[in-house]
């Protein structure tokens, strides 16, 4: 069985041939370190060592994990934070080192997805919201929603994957073309 991280799974979403150029053929991406990640990693660690307690309280959290390194058949990643709330479900929190301009962006909500699906299986309890702590907007809190359906598709999506890799299918590009504009793979992948 194939393991991915969240990351991976974002990837597939954006466009399946991701998972096939990355581990069918075996071609790394080669992306550029630009200094916002390395930047958005430091705070991500500074954040992880500060008390931001007034934050957990605005939320109705009753005790927190932090960054927890979650592993379930098929799926992993590290969680910055794992908050227990008052009603006794569990919700992820995650950092970014971004601001925040009024919209979610889909990578961070199925980032949560990925998220709440690893608390649900490590932890047997329910995971229904997730939280985003903008930094570079004075850590601007953003509650997102996280219903059945959605943890249902992250599920297939992980199932999908593993079937392109397994079968070396090729599998249809996005149908959203301008994503292929700045794809690393689009001097090799076939419209």
């Amino acid at each position: 069985m194939y393991s991915f991280y969240p990351s991976q799974i974002i990837e597939y979403l954006y466009c399946a041939r991701f998972t096939y150029f990355e581990y069918v053929l075996r071609i790394p991406q080669f992306e550029d370190k630009f200094h916002k990640v390395q930047r958005g990693r430091d705070i991500h660690q500074e954040k992880l060592e500060r008390n931001k307690s007034y934050l957990r309280k605005k939320i109705g959290a009753v005790d927190k994990w932090q960054d927890q390194y979650l592993t379930m058949e098929g799926l992993r990643g590290k969680v910055d934070e794992v908050l227990l709330l008052a009603d006794g479900s569990y919700a992820p929190l995650d950092y970014k080192f971004a601001e925040w301009k009024e919209k979610l962006y889909d990578t961070y909500r199925q980032q949560l997805i990925c998220y709440a699906v690893l608390i649900e299986q490590n932890y047997k309890r329910t995971v229904n919201k997730g939280y985003l702590i903008y930094t570079r907007s004075s850590n601007k809190l953003v509650e997102v929603p996280i219903d059945q359906q959605s943890k249902r598709e992250i599920l297939k999506s992980m199932d999908f994957m593993a079937e392109i890799i397994s079968k070396n299918q090729f599998p249809k590009g996005t149908k959203f073309k301008q994503r292929c504009l700045n794809c690393t793979y689009k001097n090799i992948c076939i419209q």
